[in-house]
């Protein structure tokens, strides 16, 4: 399996690499900077370098009977065991850790105040996202309310930690899983979680700032019932 060294520090741009499987599909390789497309985070997009040539990466998603991490991409196409180097769309891949980052406090704080569950959610691009929650009833005061106690959060700049727990110790607190229904595969082991201080901790794949401050301020956009007790709000970086 390719060494997904993003899980490990989102903060690397680029990395060295080999071609390890080439086909119509896109390419695997032995490593990469790359975040396939899942949990609501987009892939990242970008470019492999090899020898004079440049391949562009439109996209990263993980094959669906292996689960590896597959690079689509346009143009010539390394051949297995090229040497290439990684090169991410960072303000792109940044934009999304701040975006994952504001879901989670987001989270944290519907959960800690309101104890609901989420139920779905996605980002799309330029620091928009949305969020649905287990709620009766949602409101723009209840937004105005959740924005102002989310910018205070952020505000304090708290850590934001990578902690890997075994699963079954992981599984024992009900509240790292905080999506209506548990998401993490049966055979995640251990299970990855972010922990946000003081804020949200639960289990994640994607990736995330190092601490709320570099999120900055953000914006609850809009406040939508999509039916009885699944209730959604739209943010968006005031800063993207």
């Amino acid at each position: 399996m390719t060494d997904d060294l993003f899980s490990r520090d989102a903060y690397l741009a680029t990395c060295p690499a080999t071609v390890i499987a080439a086909s119509d599909d896109g390419i695997v390789l032995d490593r990469t900077v790359f975040y396939a497309r899942g949990g609501g985070q987009p892939g990242d997009t970008g470019a492999l370098r090899w020898g004079d040539r440049v391949t562009p990466v439109t996209d990263t998603v993980k094959a669906r009977e292996t689960g590896e991490i597959v690079h689509i991409v346009e143009g010539d196409v390394p051949p297995v065991g090229s040497a290439v180097t990684c090169d991410i769309d960072w303000p792109r891949r940044y934009v999304h850790m701040r975006t994952h980052t504001a879901l989670h406090s987001l989270s944290g704080i519907i959960f800690a105040d309101y104890g609901a569950k989420v139920t779905g959610g996605n980002m799309g691009s330029g620091g928009i996202a949305r969020m649905d929650f287990e709620l009766e009833s949602m409101s723009a005061e209840l937004g105005r309310d959740v924005e102002a106690k989310l910018n205070a959060r952020l505000a304090e700049d708290r850590p934001v930690r990578v902690v890997l727990l075994p699963r079954a110790e992981a599984l024992q607190d009900p509240d790292l899983i905080r999506t209506k229904i548990n998401l993490v595969p049966a055979g995640i082991d251990p299970i990855r979680v972010i922990d946000i201080e003081g804020i949200d901790k639960q289990a994640d794949g994607g990736t995330h700032v190092r601490s709320t401050g570099e999120v900055g301020r953000v914006r609850v956009a809009k406040t939508e019932s999509k039916g009885k007790a699944n209730k959604r709000m739209r943010i968006q970086l005031e800063d993207p």
